[in-house]
């Protein structure tokens, strides 16, 4: 009796722990993972003659969340008295649940400098302070990647026999605001209407690149966005007729990667999402609703996957170093080499593209569209035409939402 009670308190306990760690912090999507055992605190040591264990918590963009992950296992057990707790978020999300005090990491990696930047002015603004360390704890790159359009291969063929320039946001916008669905580009009336996704730009950083691409096709040519180019009719008529295609905005670009491939055409024809994305997900694509491929924008925009170590007055000094020692692990030419394996580019210069190995996802996927050169990196605004871009959206589009 004694021993099936101790089964069913451990059970419960173990599916308490899982609650508590699926939960994350604050509001949004979010998956958190604890890596390593011990006690931690705060960098005291543990009574009794235990080592002392530092808990270094990180929060980080879904779309890297594989990678993170098979490092953290790597560190771990080479550094025994760090834990790592590990919470997957949309990176906007998780810059507002920073600013809103819902969330305390001592490390923090959105998919973008440009995120980073307007939540240290944010900081800035609302403290007096800096949040984002400088000097030798300045933000580092971990790996990149670029946006791209995955498009079903029976859909991408009719696209491109509408615009043979390739496919453009010009050419999306046709498809989508025509009442008559997909054969009014030539497509299958089987196909129904042009579905079109894209992750919310408020709350996701691909999202807002994808508008930010919007604004830079419809712009071609001009030197830089101002704010007053926003305010235009036929511009907030361009963005508008595009999101007209999007049935709904999901806050984190991972889980709705998963959902195009487990649902396929019937939910989405076209999705806009890192390249490393789509290289992580083709094998499970490829004939399970016929090719997924891959097509650049004509003009793309790098995320960098920044780390900052953050200044909060939470962090300790224990913490900051050991943070120091996992962003130099991450940093590491082995960890940037295995990022090659989950569809990213090193951020390492040293280390190639093309590896010469059979798993080289640039040279293994290039019949899907896969490129090692890219097309020209577009000029991001600066922080105020973003916040004016975004107030925009969320006036035409977002409250739709609501």
């Amino acid at each position: 009796m004694i021993a099936r009670i101790l089964i069913i308190v451990g059970f419960l306990a173990a599916v308490g722990a899982i609650v508590y760690f699926a939960r994350g912090t604050g509001s949004g999507t979010s998956i958190g993972v604890v890596v390593g055992g011990g006690t931690a605190g705060k960098g005291a040591g543990k009574a009794g003659g235990a080592a002392p264990v530092v808990e270094v918590s990180m929060l980080y963009g879904t779309e890297k969340q594989a990678w993170v992950e098979a490092a953290a296992a790597e560190f771990q057990a080479q550094h025994p008295d760090i834990r790592l707790a590990l919470t997957a978020r949309g990176s906007i999300d998780s810059a507002q649940a920073i600013l809103d005090g819902k969330a305390r990491p001592v490390l923090w990696s959105p998919a973008d400098s440009m995120v980073l930047a307007l939540l240290q002015s944010d900081w800035q603004t609302a403290s007096k302070t800096d949040l984002i360390a400088g000097g030798d704890d300045a933000p580092q790159p971990l790996v990149i990647t670029p946006l791209v359009f995955a498009i079903w291969e029976d859909r991408a063929k009719v696209l491109l026999k509408a615009d043979s320039k390739g496919i453009s946001w010009k050419v999306i916008r046709q498809a989508v605001t025509s009442n008559q669905g997909w054969p009014a580009v030539g497509g299958s009336p089987d196909w129904g209407f042009v579905k079109l996704g894209h992750t919310d730009p408020t709350r996701s950083n691909s999202g807002l690149q994808a508008l930010l691409l919007m604004t830079l096709e419809f712009y071609a040519g001009k030197p830089a966005i101002e704010v007053g180019d926003l305010l235009k009719p036929d511009y907030q008529a361009f963005v508008q007729g595009i999101e007209k295609g999007v049935t709904k905005f999901d806050p984190s670009t991972g889980t709705f990667m998963i959902d195009m491939i487990r649902f396929g055409p019937s939910k989405y024809d076209i999705a806009v999402v890192y390249e490393s994305l789509a290289i992580a997900q083709f094998e499970n694509a490829q004939g399970r609703w016929g090719n997924l491929l891959v097509y650049y924008p004509q003009a793309t925009l790098w995320s960098d996957h920044p780390v900052a170590l953050l200044q909060g007055d939470w962090v300790t000094a224990e913490q900051k170093a050991a943070a120091r020692q996992f962003v130099a692990f991450l940093r590491s030419k082995p960890m940037q080499e295995k990022a090659l394996q989950f569809g990213f580019r090193p951020a390492d210069p040293s280390v190639p593209l093309h590896t010469g190995q059979a798993d080289d996802p640039f040279t293994r996927l290039a019949r899907y569209g896969i490129k090692r050169d890219l097309p020209p990196v577009a000029r991001t605004p600066d922080g105020v035409v973003v916040r004016n871009m975004l107030t925009m959206w969320q006036r035409l589009v977002g409250a739709r939402q609501n």
